[in-house]
């Protein structure tokens, strides 16, 4: 079973061997509401995450600091993933550079120092390659999606939560908390083992009780249901 879902994150790999660099783009794209699923330094790291993750997108820095460069990278991962799109990043503009980008069968090529509104220029294009101007995407319902109370759908690709094909928007932490019930979504979780694994810290019971009366108030008090003042757990579709 196929379903149709609208405002699904494009998922972006960025592989760029200088530190500072890579984490000023991941804090553009993130503001601008992409998800980057990793950051990697070497040719080699790049074609493992692109398999293990399957990102929608890849910015590659062509020349990396490897025995295997960003261009033969690419030209790995799209033996076995076409379908990703990778967008170079290079301070080269010679025919050789250029060339390398032909052959990879790259989307866009990207000349360092570049502007922020070029790199999401660029990924607006890509997006609308590859999901149309709906910004829809299919996705396996049955692999992909969970099917909760009151109509609400969590897709465990995106990690976010849908209503009638509308995103919800919810903060990091409480589709985070959401997250955890849905990989759990047959039990209910003792209470301090939740606060543990969504703060990692030493958080009050009150903090979760406020989380989820936002999340219930965003929402619908049946998403997520309270067990006898043990635990929390996921509402599904009955």
């Amino acid at each position: 079973m196929k379903l149709y879902l609208k405002g699904i994150l494009m998922q972006i790999l960025i592989v760029e061997d200088e530190v500072i660099p890579a984490n000023y783009l991941k804090k553009v794209l993130e503001l601008e509401g992409y998800e980057v699923i990793g950051i990697v330094r070497k040719g080699a790291e790049a074609i493992s995450m692109a398999k293990q993750k399957n990102p929608d997108v890849i910015l590659m820095d062509i020349m990396l600091k490897d025995h295997i460069s960003g261009a033969e990278a690419a030209i790995q991962i799209h033996a076995s993933s076409p379908e990703v799109m990778i967008i170079f990043l290079t301070a080269y503009s010679d025919e050789e550079m250029i060339n390398f980008a032909v052959e990879s069968d790259a989307f866009a090529y990207l000349l360092k120092p570049y502007r922020d509104k070029e790199i999401l220029a660029t990924l607006e294009l890509a997006k609308a390659k590859l999901f149309g101007k709906s910004d829809s995407i299919v996705v396996d319902v049955e692999n992909d999606t969970i099917i909760l109370a009151d109509g609400y759908v969590y897709n465990t690709k995106s990690k976010r939560l849908f209503l009638e094909d509308k995103e919800i928007p919810l903060g990091s932490r409480a589709l985070k908390l959401i997250q955890l019930l849905c990989k759990n979504k047959h039990i209910t979780l003792e209470i301090d083992m939740i606060l543990q694994e969504v703060w990692d810290s030493s958080i009050s019971r009150q903090t979760l009780r406020s989380l989820i009366h936002r999340i219930r108030t965003a929402t619908t008090f049946n998403l997520i249901q309270n067990t006898n003042k043990f635990g929390y757990r996921i509402g599904l579709k009955e």
